[in-house]
């Protein structure tokens, strides 16, 4: 069930598509004094990149002629392919006005030969998503061209027209309006509260919204129907205030949704655009697969870092999860942020991202006088610190000897030291998704995608490309996790074993840890209390300047139950055995790490393994969205073992396409009833 509504998005008048353009021979250059629409050549188009896709080719056409303009050329269709049978036209190549040369003509007073045979251009192909890509690209001219130069072109001409005519029939005031659908999905989430209720205790401020410019709209409208239309499990909600002004948006297709099944255990908010200030105010939920790569879980535009309108982020997702939460939630230090996770995920265990903080010590610290010495001093109470006692001693000695007390920065993070210092942080399982030394870091979700400039248009358009770049490093990891053997680096049988379950990624950051075991030396016990024995393990250390630094390490081992736990921690940092454990392991004759230090999520087929609840007296067959979620839970498992072998694929190709024959006849027989 899906019910209608109404839209506003605010948002410059989008000019109609051209229906014609230049041909070969239509390439002219016009006299044109008009300074029509002069604040439009002050609007940057993004520069044309290989993999940039578009809703259609004459919006292809309209992003390289508005381009040519600002830069100053004209463009046309220089060649075109078409389906000899349907006449489609599937690939065509755009190319600067002065591409090539004329053909000689007859005449007795020829025009003179403007064409230089130019260079630039681009090639455009109909992708398999229906989507026309710029697959070639070429800038370089080989004529001057500047956008200073009062002349337009042709294909300028049309363009100009269009603004004309649209500036004369719409009131600049006027809001666009633009029906998209959202899906019906109250029953599915227990009663939550429905997400456009609004807490009285936070007033809302007509005056922030998404600011979107000219293209952004018409953009995030045919995103949205297109995926509607093409898959009923996305999903999609936006906020709008009293005039209909648009707030926020938040979505989360197919993938994602999915995906929330399986990683949905420690998520990390990506705010780095609203951080950094980009122009696009994306937020990004994102977990951590079974390669230990980011997947995305959802995503949206928020309209103001307020506490009202993360609230109303996190209420989307919540519900576009049906109503569950994830174990753990790592954000940037905000205190809206704060509020409204306590707020929306009260059960979940609320830290701060370690590697947000530490890059914000050179602008936060970086003017300060023996700022070197600060900066040390606080990173080896940050990352070296193995007991509370350590980094309470280790922070107030920097405090003290550099005269700090007084700093607020530094103050707010020691008020808030539980959420993000990592020793005291051990008793929290995060799966590898917060960094915890020096030389890592958490990146940006869309890092390569999204930069300070970014317009909505541009990251929509993007945003397929992207998603389907992540989705393909994902299938190739799983492929080779599958499929290749792994070179074993000692005999240790801690690392035969987990060579044929673990995940290629994941095996070799344990093996590491196995050939760490190496690098440990003098294992003592120290202590015994009836099953449980502490342990001292040393190992040496490279510190700064290639020197060896030797530590110890406390290892208690509980013998009835095979539980071991060593005070780094790193088991519930990173979700495998530390080299610490697996010495005293090794010390105590065990050859087989215990089950429980054996995680599921790490295993290679842990998605075709993962339990699907079967119940079917709890579900509301009249709920559309509910019977898709459940079917594509039991589906996704099939697909997992079809890709086990050929024979598989066969057999689950055959007995889809065998079900699919029958629902299709069963339709034909109601029909000629």
């Amino acid at each position: 069930m899906f019910q209608m509504e109404a839209v506003c998005l605010n948002s410059d008048p989008v000019f109609d598509d051209c229906e014609e353009y230049e041909d070969e021979e239509d390439c002219s250059v016009e006299e044109h004094d008009d300074g029509v629409h002069e604040k439009d050549s002050k609007k940057e188009s993004p520069q044309p990149t290989i993999g940039l896709e578009f809703g259609s080719f004459d919006e292809a056409y309209d992003f390289y002629n508005r381009y040519g303009k600002e830069q100053g050329f004209g463009i046309r269709v220089s060649n075109s392919w078409f389906r000899s049978k349907r006449k489609e036209r599937y690939r065509a190549k755009l190319s600067c006005s002065s591409a090539g040369f004329k053909k000689k003509s007859g005449a007795n007073h020829p025009r003179p030969e403007t064409r230089t045979g130019c260079p630039a251009m681009l090639v455009i192909k109909l992708a398999d998503s229906k989507r026309w890509r710029i697959v070639e690209v070429e800038l370089q001219h080989n004529h001057p061209v500047s956008p200073e130069v009062r002349r337009f072109y042709k294909s300028h001409k049309k363009m100009i027209l269009a603004d004309k005519k649209q500036q004369e029939s719409i009131p600049i005031t006027e809001v666009h309006t633009i029906k998209l659908y959202r899906t019906s999905i109250d029953a599915a989430c227990n009663g939550l509260q429905k997400i456009k209720d609004k807490d009285s205790r936070f007033p809302v401020d007509t005056s922030k919204h998404l600011e979107l410019k000219e293209g952004d709209a018409n953009a995030l409208y045919n995103y949205f129907c297109r995926m509607k239309l093409t898959n009923p499990n996305f999903f999609y909600l936006l906020d709008l205030d009293d005039q209909g002004c648009l707030r926020n948006v938040f979505w989360a297709d197919a993938r994602s949704r999915a995906a929330f099944n399986y990683f949905s255990d420690a998520v990390a908010i990506d705010t780095t655009s609203l951080r950094n200030k980009y122009v696009l105010p994306l937020i990004s939920f994102v977990g951590v697969n079974n390669h230990g790569q980011p997947v995305l879980l959802g995503c949206g535009f928020l309209g103001h870092e307020s506490v009202e309108y993360f609230i109303w982020m996190f209420k989307s997702w919540h519900t576009s999860m049906l109503g569950r939460h994830p174990q753990v939630i790592v954000t940037d230090q905000s205190k809206p942020l704060q509020i409204a996770v306590s707020k929306v995920f009260p059960q979940a265990r609320h830290c701060y991202c370690l590697s947000y903080i530490m890059q914000r010590v050179p602008e936060k610290l970086g003017g300060l006088d023996g700022y070197e010495s600060i900066k040390m001093q606080l990173y080896k109470a940050v990352y070296d610190s193995l007991k509370i006692t350590e980094f309470e001693s280790s922070w107030g000695q920097m405090i003290s000897q550099h005269g700090l007390k007084d700093n607020k920065w530094l103050q707010s993070l020691y008020e808030d030291r539980e959420k993000w210092v990592p020793v005291y942080l051990k008793d929290i399982s995060f799966m590898g998704i917060i960094p915890i030394t020096e030389n890592e870091s958490l990146n940006a979700y869309f890092d390569g995608y999204v930069h300070k400039h970014t317009s909505f248009k541009e990251f929509v358009d993007k945003y397929d490309l992207a998603m389907q770049r992540k989705h393909m490093k994902e299938a190739m990891a799983d492929m080779e996790s599958r499929s290749l053997s792994f070179e074993l680096k000692t005999n240790c049988n801690f690392e035969v074993k987990l060579s044929k379950i673990f995940t290629k990624e994941i095996f070799k950051k344990f093996q590491a840890e196995v050939e760490g075991i190496y690098s440990c030396f003098n294992t003592r016990q120290v202590n015994i209390n009836g099953p449980i024995m502490t342990f001292v393990v040393k190992e040496r250390v490279e510190s700064e300047g290639s020197e060896v630094e030797v530590k110890l390490f406390e290892v208690l081992y509980e013998t009835t139950q095979a539980e071991i736990r060593c005070i780094c921690s790193l088991f519930n940092f990173k979700g495998y055995l530390c080299r610490h454990a697996l010495n005293v392991l090794n010390y105590n004759g065990v050859e087989e790490i215990p089950s429980q230090y054996i995680l599921p999520r790490w295993d290679k087929d842990y998605k075709r393994k993962f339990p699907v609840d079967s119940g079917l007296c709890h579900i509301d067959v009249n709920n559309p969205v509910e019977l898709y979620n459940i079917l594509h839970k039991h589906v996704m498992q099939v697909v997992e073992e079809g890709v086990q072998s050929e024979e598989h694929y066969k057999a689950v190709l055959q007995e889809v396409e065998a079900l699919l024959s029958r629902f299709s006849l069963e339709d034909n027989n109601l029909v000629s009833l």
